[in-house]
């Protein structure tokens, strides 16, 4: 008889593949702080845009991003793969936005403070590719409410129905100012 093999189990980084992402969302809900920090890395840059591109201000749109993950922190075990992650990850972080923007909370300075275009266009330069720096720029001198269904529109996909749903205005207004919006962002690009 030869003699019995035993395979020893493979350690962290021997042969083993990186998880899945259902795998990873799976073990931070389970608690594993490992796997959650793996989503914030996966997914920081990407809720930090939107966050940017809903808000034009760097700051606050870092100070958004955090709250996110605060929230998702919160709320993960909620989640139960009815969609992508991704997807559910990036609907929490749109209501993170839309909810700061319904209560009128602003940090002191937020409110007051003139919009800073060369601050701006460093912070969407470090967050999305350089290409998309005229339409980034020109979105973020769109008054708030048109940015806002703009953004939620065109560039992330919402219907009428759920744009009005969170905003709290009617259908109608917000084809409106989706109209409007898209008028005035012609007109800024034509300059």
């Amino acid at each position: 008889m030869g003699a019995a093999v035993i395979e020893a189990e493979p350690t962290r980084g021997e042969g083993s593949e990186a998880p899945s992402p259902e795998d990873t969302v799976r073990r931070a809900q389970r608690g594993d702080a490992t796997a959650f920090e793996r989503l914030y890395q996966e997914h920081h840059t990407r809720i930090y845009a939107l966050c940017l591109r809903m808000m034009r201000d760097a700051d606050l749109a870092e100070e958004l991003t955090q709250d996110v993950f605060v929230r998702l922190y919160e709320r993960l075990s909620s989640f139960r793969g009815a969609s992508s992650f991704a997807t559910w990850l990036h609907r929490l972080a749109v209501n993170v936005v839309l909810n700061h923007l319904r209560s009128g909370r602003r940090r002191a300075g937020h409110e007051q403070k003139m919009y800073d275009a060369a601050r701006y266009k460093t912070a969407v330069k470090d967050a999305m590719p350089e290409t998309r720096m005229t339409l980034e720029t020109a979105i973020a001198e769109l008054p708030p409410g048109a940015r806002e269904v703009l953004v939620l529109h065109d560039i992330e996909g919402y219907r009428y129905r759920e744009i009005a749903e969170v905003t709290g205005t009617a259908v109608g207004t917000v084809k409106s100012q989706l109209h409007r919006a898209r008028k005035l962002l012609r007109e800024v690009l034509e300059r």
